[in-house]
């Protein structure tokens, strides 16, 4: 049992203030009255691409900010975001008025960003609890093993909750060998990447899709058996390297007896199977009710799941003895960036997504001809390649959201006519976001524990030449597998 003063301590951890804040602005909000302006969208065959800079501007910050000005973007990237954020609702309110903006913010932050921050949230939290311990080997077998297992883990407690359960045991076994860093970067790709693509838990674009519609295990059905290729390779190539790279290690003598392998914070795994059928419970729950909110219909599924979520992680906190978080290094610093970073992001994007709707009538009918056949059918193996770039630089959860958007937006026309569109557009988001650092959310988090306990990892272009010869070769394999859904040029 813990004393009081720990469950004191761990309930302080949660940022309270934070939560209070948007519990009191969503309840001033539900008691607006709601004019019928606030149902009208944005015109976005009257906007030209310079509503995308600041979109553009941000995501460039994002990926060169750490690298070009550490030390700034590390103390300001908030100000940062919140300064694109801000020059885009600026342009929307000369172009389109202050009530018709105001309308478009509430519906981006309350039916796209929330959801997806909550989940991120939980899972991070539950999954920081869970503290793995005892003696490892970093040989071929024991990194084999730990990078299968969090291949599977991924799609079941997501990306980023097996990475951050897994990389420190990964870490402590592997410091003693000089040659290491390839075991992270294999981590990086199988665990924080590929192994997320088969429900919306795995990874963020997928949850993104989740939320706009698309059953929960659509991916699971659709695109198992090309997951299970592209890993099951990755997995026989890090195993050849990493045999190549020990048998070159001097050998290692520890006389001191082995500690065995143990678990702690199990309730924390009772805690994720909570989280899975929050997300379940309200994909098959549709009770019709609803609330509107500057026009923005909040469904009360996604309000009972969101506010589920966060008792869960609360859950957590007050349940797990404050050492375990303390032995794992967490830090609220990690999903405190991720969510100030996507906030900005999900409002910078509000103009880009307008315009996307205008399709050929829009700023980027030339992307939507890129991708789409002269007679009006898509490109698969386009929608794959241009998706899965754009992840790689841009972060895949928007992107997954641009595309999505793009190939048309209605769920049940991309789950069924337009299958192949949709799983190439997943492949391409989850996949390729292991490309570089910035693709998916636990890279970066992953590279900088590894380079903090002393692990020699690559800058960002060295880690894209490793990643990309490894896994272009795979997304050439993809494009040509004569497996459903095939991915047609046309």
């Amino acid at each position: 049992m813990l004393s009081a003063r720990s469950r004191q301590r761990g309930v302080s951890l949660l940022p309270r203030r934070l939560a209070l804040s948007s519990v009191f602005i969503a309840a001033i909000l539900l008691l607006l009255p709601q004019p019928a302006w606030a149902a009208a969208g944005l015109d976005g065959a009257a906007m030209r691409w310079p509503y995308a800079l600041p979109f553009t501007g941000l995501l460039l910050s994002i990926a060169l900010g750490p690298l070009l000005f550490a030390k700034v973007w590390h103390h300001h990237y908030g100000k940062i975001a919140a300064a694109w954020s801000l020059l885009a609702l600026g342009a929307l309110v000369v172009f389109a008025g202050g009530m018709a903006t105001l309308a478009v913010l509430v519906h981006a932050m309350l039916a796209e960003y929330l959801g997806f921050i909550v989940l991120l949230f939980s899972l991070y939290v539950v999954a920081g609890g869970i503290l793995v311990t005892g003696d490892i080997k970093g040989t071929p077998a024991a990194n084999t093993g730990i990078l299968a297992l969090g291949t599977l883990m991924a799609s079941v407690v997501g990306t980023t909750g097996a990475a951050m359960i897994l990389v420190r045991p990964l870490i402590r076994a592997n410091r003693p060998r000089r040659q290491n860093a390839h075991v992270v970067i294999f981590f990086i790709i199988l665990v924080a990447n590929v192994g997320g693509a088969l429900t919306p838990l795995g990874d963020p674009p997928l949850f993104v899709g989740f939320l706009h519609g698309v059953d929960f295990f659509w991916t699971t059905r659709t695109i198992w058996l090309q997951t299970m290729i592209v890993a099951g390779l990755l997995l026989a190539i890090f195993v050849a390297i990493d045999v190549w790279h020990f048998r070159s290690e001097p050998p290692v003598r520890d006389a001191a007896p082995a500690e065995p392998v143990r678990i702690r914070g199990l309730v924390n795994l009772a805690l994720i199977a909570a989280i899975v059928a929050s997300l379940l419970v309200s994909a098959m729950w549709e009770p019709g009710i609803s609330f509107d909110v500057l026009g923005t219909k909040l469904e009360l599924q996604d309000v009972s799941r969101n506010a589920a979520l966060l008792a869960i992680a609360a859950l957590s906190v007050w349940l797990t003895p404050e050492e375990h978080r303390q032995a794992n290094g967490f830090t609220w610093e990690p999903i405190r960036e991720v969510a100030k970073l996507f906030a900005g992001i999900f409002v910078a994007i509000i103009p880009v997504i307008a315009m996307l709707d205008a399709g050929h009538h829009g700023a980027f009918a030339w992307l939507l001809s890129a991708v789409t056949a002269p007679d009006g059918t898509p490109r698969e193996a386009a929608y794959f390649w241009f998706t899965g770039l754009m992840s790689a630089f841009l972060d895949n959860a928007p992107t997954y959201l641009l595309f999505f958007e793009l190939a048309g937006g209605d769920p049940q026309v991309l789950m069924h006519g337009l299958s192949g569109t949709l799983a190439s557009i997943s492949m391409g988001a989850v996949y390729m976001g292991a490309l570089t650092y910035i693709g998916n959310a636990p890279n970066f988090m992953v590279s900088s524990i590894a380079s903090q306990n002393g692990i020699a990892m690559p800058s960002f272009f060295g880690y894209l030449l490793r990643a990309g010869a490894v896994l272009i070769p795979m997304f050439l394999l993809l494009t040509v597998l004569p497996v459903a859904p095939i991915l047609h040029w046309h």
